[in-house]
């Protein structure tokens, strides 16, 4: 029973929910690029706020090791998220998991936008804490989205729908980019007009901007959470 109903499923034309199905699951693959790469123009703007121009009055920077430490403790933290929310996809079920993903993902952002206080080491230390646990829910999302599409999908358009959803994947990152931009341009909309087009070191009220930048990633995840969990179980997990 359990093999003819799987290729009855495998020769079933497109449907309605197929489309939704794409919808949902690329709004994790549009997350988890957002969340991954908007943390590269916000080390720029941590760079200017929490470190001193250098000598020749150019603006602060990160540090490599302190720039790398934020940039892989996201990637760190998805792979032991791959390797947990595998695992629990197989035991307790693809859409309970997936929910759970989408839940540390919200949780995770929100954080790192408040990371503590504004001093250096805070900040520092709290946005990596905050980054390994938004990349466990990455890394728990990023392969539930295909597997759930793949396994809706019947065999003649499993690969093109799959790729639907990794489609995403281009437009969270193009979002990120235009994010920071229009929070920048509005930060510094209303500042105080300088002769100087180029500030070494920005105004405090700038701490704000790359938390906002951060947190953003949130609303495409809060938005779909419902859908989430109200699809129901993917047939080939059951």
């Amino acid at each position: 029973m359990a093999v003819s109903f799987l290729k009855a499923l495998d020769k079933a034309a497109l449907q309605f929910y197929h489309y939704v199905a794409i919808v949902i699951a690329g709004m994790g693959l549009f997350t988890d690029a957002y969340s991954f790469f908007s943390i590269i123009p916000v080390t720029y703007l941590i760079g200017r706020i929490y470190y001193n121009p250098d000598k020749d009055g150019k603006p602060g920077t990160l540090p490599s090791p302190v720039l790398a430490a934020v940039v892989a403790s996201v990637f760190a933290g998805s792979v032991v998220g791959q390797i947990l929310f595998g695992f629990l996809g197989d035991r307790l079920g693809r859409r309970k998991v997936y929910g759970i993903t989408l839940l540390i993902i919200v949780l995770s952002s929100f954080n790192c936008g408040f990371s503590v206080g504004r001093s250096l080491n805070y900040v520092i230390v709290s946005l990596c804490f905050f980054r390994f646990f938004l990349g466990v829910g990455i890394g728990g999302d990023y392969p539930l989205s295909a597997v759930i599409m793949s396994e809706f999908a019947n065999s003649k358009r499993r690969g093109a729908l799959v790729a639907g959803v990794f489609s995403m994947q281009g437009f969270g990152i193009l979002s990120s980019s235009l994010v920071t931009m229009v929070v920048c341009f509005i930060f510094k909309g209303v500042q105080p007009s300088t002769k100087d087009t180029i500030l070494p070191h920005p105004p405090s009220s700038a701490d704000l901007a790359w938390r906002i930048i951060l947190m953003i990633g949130t609303i495409p995840a809060i938005m779909t959470f419902y859908s989430r969990m109200a699809m129901p179980e993917t047939p080939r997990s059951v």
